[in-house]
């Protein structure tokens, strides 16, 4: 089976890919960069999806498409509105467009749970509006979707607009954490390679047409995942609690918002959040210590 995914150097886009390459399909990565993870099997179409064409032609003959391209980070989408509707709703129904077009058996969207919310600015609007296109697409035109609304991801190839590996990042460099908020803000973490099988897993018919939640089985306030950390480091961290600057995230829940409900699905196995959260401090660490140093 002959898989393309958009936004396939990614965080999450890679993982996925590597999921779905080691599970026999036939990968094909598109990208605006070229993917650092690229495996030997994988193909590595390096385009825009603005670009109609390039996405036609990569997308023909293919059985399956995901899409994770397009703004992700809630503050760069609220920064760049008319960047974030380009990409994320004009870019992905570019991608519908030619899945109509050549028959794809299957489009996969990487939503959010911020389309339950009135937090997200940009980002959820986007993402809600996109999840309207699919739903159109497949009305008018009978292409079949599954929409993928994930929660807060974690993990390895993860950057600094993802929170886990921000703050870990800084505890490393700085000897303290700064979270805007209280604390109490409640989040369900997944390791992005539980999430990544997930993303596979629901290729199965039972998914057709159907959103999906995907998601950690635990709930942790974001305090308590601090005190984890600090507690790993010895102790050694301030840990400081600042005014939000903004509203853009959700508190305790996302839901005040009720677009199409969506089918949860919880891992049987799952990477534990303390050895996957341990695992990206050596990570980060042997990252920030084999970085060359410029001396005076």
């Amino acid at each position: 089976m002959k898989v393309v995914v958009f936004g396939g150097s990614g965080f999450i886009g890679s993982h996925v890919a590597d999921v779905l390459t080691d599970t026999g399909q036939d990968v094909v990565i598109y990208d605006l960069v070229p993917s650092p993870h690229l495996k030997k099997s994988q193909n590595m179409v390096v385009g825009d999806i603005m670009d109609e064409q390039l996405v036609l032609k990569t997308v023909k003959d293919c059985d399956i498409v995901y899409n994770f391209a397009g703004i992700a980070d809630i503050q760069e989408a609220a920064e760049k509105p008319l960047d974030s509707v380009r990409s994320n709703i004009l870019g992905n129904t570019n991608i519908l467009e030619a899945c109509r077009k050549t028959k794809v058996k299957r489009f996969i969207f990487a939503s959010s749970l911020y389309v339950y919310s009135k937090a997200g600015s940009f980002y959820r609007s986007t993402k809600q509006a996109c999840e309207l296109l699919i739903e159109n697409y497949n009305e008018l035109f009978g292409l079949p979707y599954t929409i993928i609304r994930y929660g807060s991801l974690y993990g390895p190839r993860s950057d600094e607009r993802n929170f886990i590996h921000r703050i870990l990042k800084q505890a490393l460099k700085e000897n303290r954490i700064v979270r805007e908020g209280d604390g109490e803000e409640i989040r369900e973490y997944i390791h992005v390679y539980d999430a990544a099988r997930c993303s596979v897993e629901i290729l199965s018919d039972e998914f057709v047409n159907q959103y999906v939640i995907i998601t950690g089985n635990q709930q942790m306030k974001v305090k308590e995942l601090l005190l984890m950390v600090n507690e790993m480091l010895n102790n050694k961290l301030k840990v400081e609690y600042i005014t939000p600057q903004s509203d853009f995230h959700y508190e305790i829940t996302p839901y005040t918002f009720a677009p199409k409900l969506a089918k949860r699905i919880i891992s049987k196995t799952y990477v534990d959040l303390n050895q996957g959260v341990l695992e990206c401090i050596q990570s980060i660490y042997k990252e920030l210590n084999s970085a060359p140093h410029i001396h005076d």
